[in-house]
Formats: C-alpha cells, sequence, structure tokens
C-alpha cells in the first residue's frame, strides 16, 4: 500500500483542547523526514524528504512566521539530508547527522546557519563540528544553554533499485541510545545512553523543570522475526545529575509522536501506534491527543 504525504499545517490550541484551524505548506517544501526548530513564533524546516515512499532528500529549507502563517525559503543545505537532528542554539539553526543521500547511509556531518526573527543572517551555512555518531530519527533539545542529541538509528529503508516509483526496500538498521551533548568547550561529549535504544524520537519530547522527558520510539528489532518494536515508556533525563529513569508507561506503544507541555500537562499526539498490548509490532497511524498530568 503505498504511503500518503500531506502538504497542510494543523494547529492545535492548549487552552481550549481543540484543533483550530489548518493550512498549506509550501508546494516545494519536504513532506517527510524533515528537521525543525522552533523559538515560539518562527519554525524552521530543513531538508527531508519531498513525496512518498522512498523519494530522495532535497536540500531546500523554509521557515514559517506563526504569526502572520507566512512562508519564507532559507538558504539549501550544502546537500540533501533524510530526518537530520536540528535545533536552535545561540542564534544559529544547527544541523546534523541524518540520513545521506541514499537514505541509508548515516551522515555525520554538522552545519549552522545564524538566524534572527525568521530571516538568514548569512548566505551559506557553515561547517561545524561533526557528531561523532550519525544517522536520523533522533531527538535534538536545546537546555540549560546546552545542545543535546539523544537515540536515533544507523540505516534505514532505501529505494528499491530501478523502480520507478522508489518503492521502499528493508535494510539493515541499527537502533542506539547514545546522548552527547555540546558546550562551551565546542567538542562533542558523550553522555550515558538511555535506558534502551530509541529511534523515531524527533518531536517526542518537551523540556520541564529541568528534565528531558521523552515519549515512545521504536527500539531493537525482535531477534528472531526482525520485526520493528515500538517503545510505551515515558523517560526522565534529570539535567542536573545527566541521570535517565523512566517515569511511566503510555496508553500503547507508539513511534513519531509528537508531545508538548502546557499547564502542568504532558502532551502527546499522532504517530503510528503498536497492535494491541501483547503486540508492539506497528500498525495504524493515529491522529489522536492524549494527556497526562505530569510531576517531575
Amino acid at each position: 500500500m503505498p504511503f500518503q504525504v500531506h502538504s497542510h499545517v494543523d494547529v492545535y490550541n492548549f487552552t481550549s483542547n481543540t484543533w483550530t484551524g489548518r493550512f498549506d505548506m509550501p508546494k516545494k517544501m519536504s513532506n517527510s523526514h524533515l528537521g525543525m526548530a522552533s523559538d515560539g513564533r518562527y519554525i524552521y524546516a530543513v531538508s527531508g524528504q519531498f513525496g512518498p515512499q522512498c523519494r530522495p532528500a532535497v536540500s531546500r529549507n523554509f521557515v514559517l512566521d506563526t504569526k502572520l502563517r507566512k512562508w519564507d525559503e532559507l538558504p539549501p543545505l550544502p546537500v540533501p539530508r533524510y530526518a537530520p537532528a536540528t535545533q536552535l542554539w545561540r542564534g544559529r539553526l544547527h544541523v546534523m547527522g541524518g540520513g545521506k543521500e541514499d537514505r541509508h547511509e548515516p551522515g555525520l556531518e554538522h552545519w549552522s546557519l545564524a538566524v534572527k526573527n525568521g530571516k538568514a543572517l548569512e548566505n551559506e551555512w557553515r561547517a561545524e563540528i561533526p557528531i561523532p555518531r550519525g544517522g536520523p530519527h533522533r531527538a535534538c533539545v536545546v537546555a540549560n544553554d546546552k545542545l543535546f542529541v539523544i537515540g536515533g538509528q544507523e540505516g534505514d529503508f532505501m529505494p528499491k533499485p530501478g523502480s520507478p516509483i522508489f518503492k521502499c526496500a528493508r535494510r539493515h538498521e541499527v537502533v542506539y541510545g547514545d546522548v552527547y551533548m555540546l558546550d562551551n568547550e565546542a567538542k562533542w561529549k558523550q553522555l550515558s545512553p538511555m535506558p534502551k535504544p530509541d529511534s523515531h524520537i524527533e518531536f517526542a519530547w518537551v523540556v520541564v523543570n529541568n528534565s528531558i522527558v521523552i515519549v515512545g520510539g521504536t527500539t531493537e528489532k525482535h531477534p528472531i522475526t526482525k520485526k520493528m518494536i515500538l517503545v510505551g515508556e515515558v523517560f526522565r533525563f534529570d539535567l542536573e545529575t545527566l541521570k535517565w529513569s523512566v517515569i511511566g508507561r503510555m496508553p500503547f506503544r507508539i513511534k513519531t509522536a509528537l508531545a508538548g507541555y502546557w499547564d502542568g500537562w504532558l502532551y502527546f499526539t499522532s504517530g503510528q501506534r503498536d497492535r494491541g498490548p501483547d503486540n508492539p509490532t506497528p500498525k495504524k497511524v493515529v491522529g489522536s491527543m492524549w494527556r497526562t498530568k505530569l510531576h517531575v
């Protein structure tokens, strides 16, 4: 069954607990595997895959002014990337890792671009210190003026050779729970790994009370069936002790969820859920919204 792609943005209002609007994305903007970061008003969308199945990545980048609901284009990346880790840090838009042009080989490159109020202050991306381990589907978080890159995987589906529709073909993937941090020393430091390997957590995190909280994801495949296994835990990374813990469970296992925090509540929505309590393999893509009180 072909993958479907969508080209619009939906808006959720935490105050009223309702979906309040929808508007279109640029026609030339990627549909999936984008890197994204926001300063509250402006949302930066980087590279990613244009179209369904396993089509090529593009290097085009866009920025959304959420107040005016207006899109602008930014300078392109030096090369396209699938699902690169992306975040705003110290006045620059940082992009690193992700999948290379073949969609499978992990990228290590790290670039940054000076931005302010939704505008690029430079015409080209600047090369930065490469990340020690590459790959897509990672959380990228700024907290306490430090840049964290969490989890992810090496490898992904590749386009089937000769397929006119870029049909996806499975390749070996390695899911990991590695955590890397950049600070004033301008070199990557490896910190305590996650409680279990975890991928597909790009936007499944929030920062609250000096903690990073991550929901769901995917972990190592079943050793015999090789099927993907989804994650149902809620993980907490204490930014003071730099240690991990499991603080709860979700109503079902899910990957590629979107997480948010508002007024004491932890929210998640969308993603692909499991087949049931006894079957952690992925099945249905959902659009439901869930929340729970969060105490950390």
